[in-house]
């Protein structure tokens, strides 16, 4: 049973998830099944790229705040999916070893205007890495389903 509603989600709110570890092994299972680059697969590779080393391919980035966000947030969530990415900017490289976690900020709430039992969150996430710096961060809306749909809003 979801424990989060549209009602919890307020405009400046901002929440981290648990930190993971980003491995090796996980940086290159994932560029050999999808995003197989060289900087993505090979040392020396990554190091003559714009990179300066085997890095994580931005879309296994993306994956990873996909993960940090479902298992911080939105397993609990009143979840209804999501009309899309807005826009997502790759920063800065993860390279292996590189402890990461995702800030998640809500920038925007407002209830359907079409559907008043559900709203949309607007929120800005981030990947953030321990040692400084953002590696991803995102814009997306997310529809939730409200606690209270028949409750007059203020």
């Amino acid at each position: 049973m979801p424990d989060i509603y549209w009602e919890d989600l307020v405009e400046g709110d901002v929440k981290t998830s648990a930190p993971t570890i980003v491995t090796r092994e996980e940086i290159l299972e994932f560029a050999r099944e999808y995003d197989p680059q060289p900087m993505h697969l090979d040392d020396a590779a990554g190091k003559a790229s714009m990179l300066g080393g085997l890095a994580a391919s931005g879309w296994h980035t993306c994956a990873i705040m996909m993960r940090l966000l479902f298992d911080s947030f939105l397993c609990r969530a009143a979840g209804l999916g999501s009309p899309g990415i807005e826009a997502t900017r790759w920063r800065e490289p993860v390279f292996p070893n590189d402890e990461v976690h995702l800030r998640r900020t809500v920038t925007d709430s407002r209830t359907s205007k079409s559907r008043p039992d559900m709203g949309l969150v607007t929120f800005k996430l981030e990947l953030v890495k321990a040692k400084g710096g953002v590696a991803c961060e995102q814009t997306c809306v997310v529809l939730f389903a409200r606690r209270n749909p028949g409750a007059r809003l203020a």
